[in-house]
């Protein structure tokens, strides 16, 4: 995924379903200049980590 669109996700007003290594997540925060977003798997919000946005896939 691309630095834009992980930023379009997050400002959205529905769900966009993405996953992270076949892990559905929910991105909390994008840093454009890093290419990396914080996410948390939709089960566990309380574990959070930074993640390339690159390793990000949106669910078609």
């Amino acid at each position: 995924m691309k630095v834009q669109r992980a930023q379009q996700i997050l400002n959205a007003t529905h769900k966009i379903e993405v996953d992270h290594n076949g892990v559905a997540v929910w991105i909390d925060s994008v840093n454009e200049e890093q290419s990396t977003a914080k996410v948390h798997a939709e089960d566990c919000p309380a574990d959070m980590k930074t993640v390339s946005v690159e390793e990000l896939q949106e669910v078609q």
